[in-house]
């Protein structure tokens, strides 16, 4: 897998899911930073978010993943940064086109949503494509610009 660090968290909705991809990734021999919660217990998901956000933000060679019940959460916190690309996925298509088309630097699951035999696939397919570039990169400059022209 091309990225060197990948970033994990959850909420309490995701919590159980997390803990098995952090078990499946570490199977694989990835390398992951787990930054909470460290148990079951209700909590807020932002937090949480902008915790992996700001990881992936500092080192460009990093991928994010984070869990709630549905991803929704996530993704809206997550999305709230600057630089921050997240996308909510329910299949492998979406995680592969989420980076190959959409440069997503962090994938948001939901546990209450997909099963962990999948969500296992999608972080394995998120993990290992890669940004095409090309067309799709004019299309990232225009979400990283507002204001810019659509026109063009």
């Amino acid at each position: 897998m091309p990225f060197m660090s990948i970033y994990l968290a959850s909420d309490h909705g995701g919590f159980r899911l997390k803990q098995e991809l952090r078990e499946h990734l570490a199977k694989r021999g990835v390398k992951v930073t787990d930054l909470g919660p460290d148990c079951i217990e209700s909590c807020d998901y932002p937090p949480y978010a902008r915790a992996v956000c700001q990881r992936v933000l500092e080192n460009e060679a990093s991928l994010g993943i984070l869990v709630c019940g549905t991803g929704l959460g996530m993704s809206m916190a997550a999305n709230r940064l600057p630089g921050i690309r997240a996308a909510v996925c329910s299949d492998e298509f979406s995680a592969r086109m989420a980076r190959e088309h959409n440069d997503a630097n962090v994938l948001c699951l939901g546990e209450r949503v997909v099963g962990p035999g999948l969500a296992a696939a999608m972080v394995d397919v998120f993990l290992c494509t890669a940004f095409q570039g090309g067309r799709h990169q004019r299309r990232i400059d225009l979400i990283e610009t507002p204001g810019a022209d659509v026109s063009s």
